[in-house]
């Protein structure tokens, strides 16, 4: 009896190591599935607001991030603040003349681009009656022609290597009607289309592509807009069932998310960042 009690003891102790070794290797397995180790990422109008957010996040995540604007001193000074794995370079988007040679300074300088955030976008509010055929033009240069042209020169490498992440930022006014922001609802609807189109050609090549859709989120520039308009933010918390506008960083842990192995299966997918403002009432 002795000797069986002494065995079950054994075998108790050792299913019980098992066990631990098991949980541990769940736990480092989960833990692991977020990270972005090794990886290097672009993000547009990474200076500020919401795409400097992302990009801490990504930073925070693991990844090597270049973050490209218009405005030199603000990027130096996102970067500082981002810490050594974060590099800028000076670009306007909207110069699709540029494009290419961005993307071919990034990779030669810092290597293969695996995550490209476009976060990059202007908006006017206006009146449709009152917006110009140049104003309305304007706006879906920026929003969706250079979108696709910076996607284009990034998926091209991407799909060739097999692997990689495309991330478009889009918007509440995609989902419903805002009023006085048309060429900016006309362009991120466009996006929202051009993400399912991506996925469906490029998911067979190992690239993803999916859309963030944020609601109402407070940065500088919402601020003041709302600040000038309190019958807009009423009208926005109103909708929002959860009571809150969001932070930044709500949107760049989605984007961290997305980016990572955790979302290895999701493709041509618009995730709502938004306290439930896109199903609100």
């Amino acid at each position: 009896m002795k000797n069986l009690a002494h065995d079950n003891g054994l075998a108790s102790n050792a299913l019980a190591g098992h066990a631990t070794a098991l949980v541990t290797q769940g736990h480092q397995r989960h833990a692991n599935v977020f990270s972005l180790d090794g990886k290097l990422a672009l993000v547009t109008g990474g200076g500020s607001g919401i795409g400097l957010e992302i990009a801490r996040c990504m930073t925070e995540a693991g990844a090597t991030v270049v973050i490209t604007g218009r405005r030199e001193a603000v990027l130096r000074e996102a970067v500082a603040a981002l810490g050594e794995s974060a590099e800028y370079l000076v670009n306007d988007i909207a110069d699709l003349s540029s494009i290419e040679g961005l993307v071919a300074q990034i990779e030669a300088t810092y290597g293969p681009l695996d995550i490209l955030v476009n976060n990059a976008g202007i908006n006017l509010k206006k009146p449709a009656l009152e917006v110009t055929d140049e104003e309305f033009s304007r706006i879906l240069h920026t929003n969706l022609h250079s979108v696709f042209a910076l996607t284009r020169a990034c998926a091209s490498r991407m799909v060739a290597r097999r692997k990689g992440v495309i991330l478009m930022i889009s918007s509440m006014a995609a989902y419903y009607g805002i009023d006085r922001v048309v060429a900016y609802a006309a362009s991120k609807s466009a996006v929202e289309g051009m993400v399912k189109v991506l996925a469906s050609e490029f998911s067979v090549h190992g690239v993803r592509v999916n859309a963030i859709a944020p609601g109402f989120i407070e940065t500088e520039m919402s601020r003041t807009a709302m600040n000038s308009d309190p019958d807009r933010r009423d009208r926005a918390m109103r909708r929002t069932p959860m009571g809150s506008f969001g932070r930044p960083e709500d949107i760049g842990h989605a984007a961290v998310f997305l980016a990572s192995e955790a979302a290895r299966y999701i493709t041509g997918a618009s995730l709502p960042v938004d306290g439930g403002n896109s199903i609100g009432f």
